[in-house]
């Protein structure tokens, strides 16, 4: 079996959770370097994944010639210069979301792939939910009649202190924005994935309990392509927890309480049935395996440049810029 040899930027918590247990894990993979800042913090990582090679600084990692891709796991504001970095030096790159600060920075790094020859992905990895795909079969066989409306909640309690390790999160030059920004933007690739095109969007930011630079809830407003209205609420101020997605039609609905849980209840005029979908217990495994089948395969990963694009140029409209 052909295998893809990756070098792993960044190594913090999704990459000690999800990323460096896929890379390690998955047949057609081999982590062969990581690079952390924290020099002290390096070496250990990359032997309790196999790693057997790590450094200090990302700049010598995408010279390596035995790395063929890279993972970068670092926060945003950095995702551009080593994304047409690793590009100019011949690597592949599969970058986490969101993929840049803004639609320039995507367009630089987009533009930097194509004339390196490179594949580029972005990790959305909700494209994969197999609850996702249940939904878009569920429209499509028009169980359900023509769609309505879309209902979105994502709320995570977070206002970290100064010194905090993740703290960055709520400096906008870093991060670009608050929740809408950090976890939104996954639900807009979901809405995406399921509707199309949006031809116009609505956003309000505010913040409504904790002063820092990037706000704390956010509400957009969609009208897709095919006439469907959505609603995508976030906030890092509620105390509830909320993953939810609600698609109403004309003639059924379809609920899914917790969408990282993947059970959706149906409801139309022959009754209720309720389905359990759970994505895979590494959430980030399919993104992975789908690029790397990618890369190997000569092929565009499933979720690119086209689709990071979109996602940034819509979250430019909801922040008003």
């Amino acid at each position: 079996m052909a295998r893809l040899r990756w070098g792993l930027i960044g190594c913090g918590d999704i990459s000690r959770k999800r990323v460096a247990p896929a890379l390690r894990d998955l047949p057609n993979c081999d982590l062969v370097a990581v690079a952390r800042s924290r020099a002290e913090l390096a070496k250990p990582f990359a032997q309790e994944f196999g790693a057997p090679k790590w450094f200090e600084d990302w700049q010598t990692l995408i010279q390596d010639k035995e790395v063929d891709a890279v993972y970068i796991a670092t926060p945003v504001y950095v995702h551009a210069a080593q994304t047409i970095a690793a590009a100019e030096a011949g690597k592949h790159v599969l970058c986490e979301k969101p993929m840049a600060l803004n639609v320039e920075e995507c367009d630089r790094m987009n533009a930097a792939c194509r004339h390196h020859h490179v594949k580029f992905g972005v990790a959305y990895y909700r494209h994969f939910y197999p609850a996702i795909e249940c939904v878009k079969e569920i429209i499509r066989s028009g169980e359900i009649g023509r769609p309505v409306m879309i209902q979105i909640n994502a709320f995570e309690r977070f206002n970290p202190e100064p010194g905090h390790s993740r703290h960055w999160f709520v400096e906008k030059a870093k991060a670009g924005g608050g929740p809408m920004f950090d976890f939104g933007c996954h639900r807009i690739e979901v809405l995406l994935n399921i509707f199309g095109p949006v031809g116009r969007a609505i956003g309000s930011t505010a913040n409504v309990l904790f002063d820092r630079e990037v706000e704390d809830t956010a509400v957009a407003l969609f009208e897709f392509d095919g006439g469907v209205r959505g609603v995508l609420s976030v906030s890092h101020a509620a105390c509830e927890p909320q993953d939810t997605m609600n698609i109403f039609g004309s003639e059924g609905s379809i609920h899914i309480p917790v969408l990282n849980h993947g059970v959706m209840l149906i409801k139309t005029a022959a009754g209720e049935r309720t389905e359990t979908h759970p994505p895979h217990s590494n959430l980030h495994q399919p993104l992975i395996d789908d690029f790397t089948e990618a890369v190997l395969a000569d092929r565009e990963p499933q979720v690119g440049a086209r689709v990071g694009r979109e996602v940034a140029k819509i979250e430019a409209v909801i922040y008003g810029h």
